[in-house]
């Protein structure tokens, strides 16, 4: 099972750079956990605000790795507290190709 999931935000100005204080402490920890089965990456619009956060994951432990995180848990908590401009859009996604290995 792998699994993609997007996900699409816009904070507001005041809590954007809180938001990447946050987004940073996440992949910090999972940089030092290691998980070959997670790959995880968050990305900036031009507009200086709206955030996509895109994850792959080889299965659902690896899943389970990232939810049950605690900077990731405190991410999540104070990102709905800010108040946000527009509500998180989750999507997940299906790997048509891609031009390198995601799992090896």
């Amino acid at each position: 099972m792998h699994k993609i999931v997007r996900v699409q935000y816009t904070a507001k100005q005041e809590y954007v750079a809180t938001n990447k204080e946050n987004i940073q402490q996440v992949m910090s920890d999972l940089k030092a956990i290691n998980n070959p089965g997670l790959k995880y990456g968050c990305y900036l619009a031009p507009d200086g605000k709206s955030f996509m956060h895109f994850a792959q994951f080889e299965n659902e432990a690896a899943h389970k790795t990232l939810l049950e995180l605690p900077s990731f848990i405190k991410f999540q908590t104070e990102l709905k507290a800010s108040g946000l401009e527009t509500t998180p859009k989750s999507e997940d996604m299906e790997l048509v190709g891609a031009s390198y290995e995601i799992f090896g």
